[in-house]
């Protein structure tokens, strides 16, 4: 996969996530030359420029002699390597390379092509910096986590290889990699920009497409198995509000129930006029998701293509213009539409698995067991999905309407980008386990309408599932069912079976 700076679409940044191999479009090569170049005429002519020969932060004012220049670059990153927490998750830790990256090849950072080509080098290799998660406030750049990963290439720190973290300096050594020796401007340039704070809210976008699929499969299913209508996803409905997700949200609703014998079997003669809103409702809340994730995408898509660095270098004058790119507060409002969505799924998804065990509102036998009273079913994971969702909830307060000052008041609005993309990845782990729990409830209501089944889409979904877990005839140690459901939607397995469904990218 060949990546052009400035226009690396949406898949390819999933397929990265995801592990794929990688290389730079060569054309950028020159504009990265270029920009260190101008770096070293800035330096020759001997003014104050902010980042290159001064201090940093509040210390802006303070100049810096010739030949401390080197030096000042390394304390920036070893003073700065001051996270703390759990480490990032090595998926995460490279799409935030591969984000600087793709940065620094605009060739508005003024690093020279030695440094670009380390930080390929450690991407090509699989050795990821070990980066503590916590210490950005997402404003002045992620400059905690980005140290931190600096810091592993000039030999300092940690890098992690086959799973485990060696020192820094080895790592390299046994690569056949030099430390690097920053430039004049190269610290400031790898320490500064967006990166971990979108990377993370990238990561939690493309977990969150993967469940609001998913959702829309476990949704289909609970609908069988309460016998609910598939009236409320008639296309002319919803053309008639006109909001494209709701459109696309009902239409792959309708599929999915398409040839159902369950549905055909209640067409007629139903004396429930109206299904609950959990069943009725799915096309306008699913396709507000959808919506809500799009947009999310758009401007993520922007960030990770754009340039956060702070000063940037415009070679063509030899100018170093001082702004605020590096302040994340588009990362931080697309990381909370993103967590509201979360919210939302599992939300939909506890009220489908309340609704199943509740023999008044679905029609079937209590808890979802033939012998109610003796047995609990499904009465404790409902439970489970219950605090999950409000787990989920208490975590959806927006966190950009947060702020801090920081650096003695230089810096003092914030976007709290950081924790709000960070929070993401544990938001998207309650929403699996929801959905598994819809999974296996779902599942076992349409047993009890047997013999007849579900549509070819359905059925496969379920039969799928009854490979890892068998009909819950009487109670037995739920955890490992719940566990093996969790998986599959973990992997994806149940969406692929079904086919295309809508998602971020139309």
């Amino acid at each position: 996969m060949i990546l052009t700076p400035g226009t690396i679409s949406y898949d390819q940044w999933l397929a990265i996530y995801h592990g794929a191999p990688f290389t730079l479009d060569p054309a950028c090569r020159p504009g990265i030359a270029q920009s260190a170049a101008a770096v070293a005429r800035i330096v020759a002519r001997g003014t104050p420029v902010y980042g290159i020969n001064t201090g940093f932060g509040k210390l802006a004012s303070v100049r810096i002699a010739p030949d401390d220049l080197a030096t000042l670059q390394r304390n920036i990153v070893l003073s700065h390597a001051a996270g703390v927490g759990d480490p990032m998750p090595v998926p995460v830790a490279r799409l935030m390379m591969a984000l600087k990256l793709a940065s620094l090849a605009q060739g508005a950072s003024g690093v020279r092509p030695e440094t670009v080509a380390l930080l390929e080098a450690l991407l090509d290799k699989g050795l990821t910096p070990l980066i503590p998660a916590q210490g950005s406030v997402g404003a002045s750049g992620d400059l905690a986590p980005l140290a931190h990963m600096t810091a592993a290439m000039i030999g300092v720190g940690h890098i992690i290889r086959d799973g485990e973290a060696l020192s820094a300096a080895k790592v390299l050594g046994d690569a056949g990699l030099a430390p690097l020796e920053l430039g004049p401007k190269e610290g400031l340039a790898l320490l500064n920009g967006t990166q971990f704070s979108c990377a993370y809210a990238l990561a939690g976008l493309f977990e969150a497409e993967r469940l609001y699929r998913t959702a829309l499969v476990t949704g289909i299913l609970s609908t069988e198995a309460a016998k609910g209508s598939d009236a409320p996803f008639d296309a002319r409905i919803h053309a008639l509000r006109g909001h494209h997700g709701q459109m696309e949200t009902a239409s792959a609703l309708r599929a999915l129930m398409d040839e159902s014998p369950i549905r055909a079997s209640h067409r007629v003669n139903d004396i429930r006029v109206q299904d609950p809103y959990c069943l009725r409702c799915q096309p306008q809340v699913m396709g507000a998701i959808l919506d809500l994730l799009r947009q999310a995408g758009t401007t993520l898509v922007t960030e990770a293509n754009g340039v956060s660095d702070n000063p940037l270098i415009f070679s063509e004058t030899d100018e170093a213009l001082s702004g605020g790119n590096f302040h994340a507060e588009p990362v931080a409002f697309a990381a909370d539409m993103i967590a509201i969505a979360l919210c939302e799924i599992g939300s939909l998804a506890e009220r489908r698995v309340a609704m199943l065990v509740d023999p008044a509102l679905s029609g079937l036998p209590a808890f979802l067991t033939p012998r109610p009273g003796l047995n609990s079913g499904f009465m404790i994971p409902q439970v489970t999905a219950a605090a999950l969702v409000s787990e989920n909830k208490q975590r959806a307060y927006p966190a950009s309407v947060d702020s801090i000052p920081t650096s003695a008041n230089q810096e003092d609005h914030v976007s709290m980008a950081a924790h709000g993309a960070r929070r993401l990845g544990g938001m998207a782990a309650n929403v699996d386990a929801v959905l598994g729990i819809e999974l296996l409830a779902a599942a076992q209501g349409c047993d009890f309408h047997a013999p007849l089944a579900s549509s070819p889409a359905v059925e496969a979904v379920r039969a799928r599932l009854r490979q890892d877990v068998p009909t819950l005839d009487e109670d037995r140690h739920m955890a490992p069912d719940m566990m093996a459901a969790i998986a599959l939607i973990q992997t994806g397995a149940i969406v692929d079976l079904v086919g295309p469904l809508p998602g971020i990218v139309a």
